[in-house]
């Protein structure tokens, strides 16, 4: 019952999500057109921030993972 219920809760996530392709598309206009780079250098800083942070979460699952796996066990 509980393995349906998730299944069921996440298959709605995945469905009914809505698409935000548009900001990308006006950032870039936005920067293209001002003169200074600051708010450049902001958007790509914030980019990498957000291109790591799934990244530093699959590492930190797969050590915790790795660590349960491996782990001794002490008798």
């Amino acid at each position: 019952m509980y393995k349906n219920k998730a299944f069921i809760i996440l298959f709605l996530l995945l469905i009914i999500s809505i698409p935000a392709d548009a900001q990308c598309a006006m950032c870039r206009a936005v920067l293209e057109s001002e003169e200074s780079q600051s708010s450049a250098e902001g958007i790509n800083n914030g980019i990498v921030y957000l291109m790591a942070i799934p990244y530093i979460l699959i590492a930190g699952i797969g050590f915790v993972i790795y660590k349960k796996f491996f782990q001794t066990k002490n008798v």
